[in-house]
């Protein structure tokens, strides 16, 4: 059999690898948690910038190609819109929202002709026909800005470099509608719009109140083209329609032949331009918008600031592979030392060529536990109970082992003794070896108080096996305590009498009781044999049975001079087989069940079986039974 403290050591063992395991698992549970809510918060940053972006590109990308030139005419719109050379008299001519528009995110404006010449809408060399002076739309420093950043913007740009990024313009013709121009249009003085033009020219210098009233007038001017695209619409559905001569708009459809690319983002030695290829009448432009990237920056990385505080965002150029091999190293050099920057590998813009490096993200707040970490805790409450009733079970299994292995022991050397007392006595009555009559009556003497111990000690074992298997040993009836001492009193007597002890009774309460006196007897016998056995070479020999009644209790407490029962031994006093072959060796006779036989019928009648600390005095045991 294994001893106790290797079975032990395994259970620990055992114990320590599976909450390793369970330790280990939540450690990557709770990892992989914290990776998925970190990547929940990059998405919803990515997704805030991008529904920032949208409203930027997206007017870039729908921006008509003929806003690129700083005035155009609505009857050109999408036809000869290019060619100024033809200019008719009376033209209308409306200028480019581009002028009067402004965006803390683009720099400029530009458009690359065919012939690669780089111009701007926002400065733009005279008005056509000199119908709507320039600085009634734009001021004066807002020009010269914009030539200014048109002439930093020529050497960085590479035409060919950029078209080569770009695609081509699409397959599919874009509508190509013209506005259908009445009578009264093509005459200066009955044009109200040329007349708020001419009133334009004649406040050039009023400043604020000349551009508020312009911009009205741009406003007018686009809600009329775009009726007048409307109408064209509907013209280039039945090609056979007459329509006004005057307007001219037949001559212009068959080079109606206008086809837009798709805006892309493109980096471009340092800065980001956001640009399409546009074919009109089979000559191809480039067009775009010159980005500020600094403020582009940082206005998203505010946008997100409360959920990725660390956060950056990292141009990626065409050469730039998926990982940061491919960064500049000022780039890189930005993000040293921030928490995160070798681990997270940063997530790509889909609207510009730009990568979200989150850095550290900013913890959520949460109210409560989630469920996965609820489930945890759950489960770690689980295994940890299971493991404390898988010790308490695997001691419990131990120790009962352990006092069973004990009491085989004792109860083998307690049957040892009066067997072979039984044996050699009855063989030599048998043999006729005793041939006096005293000494025969000596021996059958001996042979009787051995039997008497061996029913003593059969009574007790099947005893505490009843009560082990739950069945009642007997009927409570209520008697008198008086009438239960004087019943039992004589066989605790002879017992004591047989030690050689003076059996003393001091009745002092006149109460009744509820109680199995059957039990009670078996009960105060194992207290008297236990005395007659241990307190032997007391000076004193005499054995008290003293009654009492108090808090509707009453008491019978077995007393003697003996030596008593020390601190340690009083410990495991009421523990089942708690004597081994060693302890039955060495004292008195017993295989130590008596009194954890007499607690437990003590118990099962109501009442209780407890040891009273009298020291150097004896040893006092009071059994308390409930009155009746």
């Amino acid at each position: 059999m294994h001893r106790p403290w290797q079975i032990g050591l395994v259970f620990v063992a055992c114990l320590a690898v599976v909450l390793a395991a369970l330790g280990w698992t939540s450690h990557q549970v709770l990892r992989l948690d914290r990776q998925a809510t970190q990547e929940e918060t990059v998405r919803l940053a990515l997704w805030r910038m991008e529904s920032a972006l949208v409203s930027v590109v997206a007017q870039e990308a729908t921006r008509p190609y003929f806003e690129y030139t700083a005035f155009y005419s609505p009857d050109r719109s999408y036809a000869r819109m290019y060619n100024n050379n033809e200019v008719g008299k009376g033209e209308l001519f409306v200028p480019s929202p581009i002028l009067v528009e402004t965006s803390p995110y683009i720099r400029l404006h530009f458009q690359f002709g065919p012939d690669g010449a780089l111009t701007s809408p926002q400065a733009p060399a005279e008005a056509p026909g000199k119908r709507a002076p320039l600085l009634a739309y734009a001021t004066r420093d807002q020009i010269e800005t914009a030539a200014a950043r048109l002439v930093q913007l020529k050497p960085l740009v590479d035409l060919k470099k950029l078209a080569a990024e770009l695609p081509g313009p699409a397959e599919r013709p874009l509508p190509a509608p013209a506005p259908t121009m009445g009578a009264n249009w093509n005459n200066d003085a009955q044009n109200p719009a040329f007349q708020q033009q001419d009133q334009g020219n004649q406040l050039e210098q009023q400043g604020t109140i000349a551009q508020r009233q312009n911009q009205r007038n741009i406003k007018e001017y686009q809600a009329r083209a775009q009726a007048y695209q409307q109408m064209a619409a509907n013209t280039l559905t039945n090609p056979f329609t007459n329509i006004d001569n005057n307007a001219g708009i037949n001559r212009f459809v068959a080079l109606a032949d206008v086809r837009e690319g798709v805006m892309k983002a493109v980096w471009l030695d340092g800065e980001l331009v956001l640009a399409r290829r546009v074919s009109v009448g089979g000559r191809e432009y480039v067009q775009g918008a010159w980005l500020d990237w600094p403020a582009i920056r940082q206005w998203l990385l505010e946008s997100v600031k409360d959920l990725v505080p660390q956060a950056d965002l990292v141009p990626v150029r065409p050469d730039t592979p998926a990982d940061r091999s491919g960064w500049r190293s000022s780039d890189i050099s930005s993000l040293m030392g921030r928490e995160g920057y070798m681990e997270e590998p940063g997530r790509l813009l889909a609207t510009l060529p730009a990568r979200l490096v989150p850095g550290a993200v900013a913890p959520e707040s949460e109210e409560g536990l989630s469920p996965l970490r609820l489930s945890l805790i759950v489960a770690w409450a689980c295994v940890v109970l299971a493991g404390v009733a898988v010790a308490v079970l695997l001691w419990g299994t131990v120790a009962l082992s352990e006092r069973r292995a004990a009491f085989v022991s004792a109860v083998t050397h307690e049957l040892r003794t009066p067997l072979t007392t039984f044996r050699m006595y009855s063989e030599m009555l048998a043999g006729g070896m005793v041939t006096e009559e005293a000494k025969r009556l000596r021996y059958l003497d001996t042979l009787r108080r051995e039997s008497e111990r061996l029913v003593h000690l059969v009574e007790n074992v099947l005893s505490y096996a009843r009560l082990e298997r739950g069945r009642a040993r007997g009927r409570t009836e209520t008697v008198g305590l008086a009438d239960l001492v004087g019943r039992i009193g004589p066989r605790l007597a002879e017992r004591a009498g047989q030690a050689g002890f003076e059996f003393v009774t001091e009745n002092g309460a006149d109460a009744t009781v509820r109680a199995d006196p059957s039990a009670v007897e078996q009960i105060l016998f194992n207290l008297v044999d236990n005395a007659c056995k241990y307190a032997a070479g007391a000076a004193d020999k005499r054995l008290h049975l003293v009654s009492e009644a108090a808090g509707g209790r009453a008491l019978l407490k077995v007393c003697d001079h003996g030596p008593g029962i020390s601190a340690r031994d009083a410990r495991r006093l009421f523990r089942p087989f708690s004597k081994s072959a060693r302890d039955a060796a060495n004292s008195a006779p017993g295989v130590g069940l008596g009194l954890a036989l007499s607690r437990r019928l003590a118990r099962d009648m109501g009442g209780d079986l407890t040891l009273i600390p009298r020291p150097g005095d004896g040893a006092c045991f009071a059994l308390s039974l409930p009155q009746g």
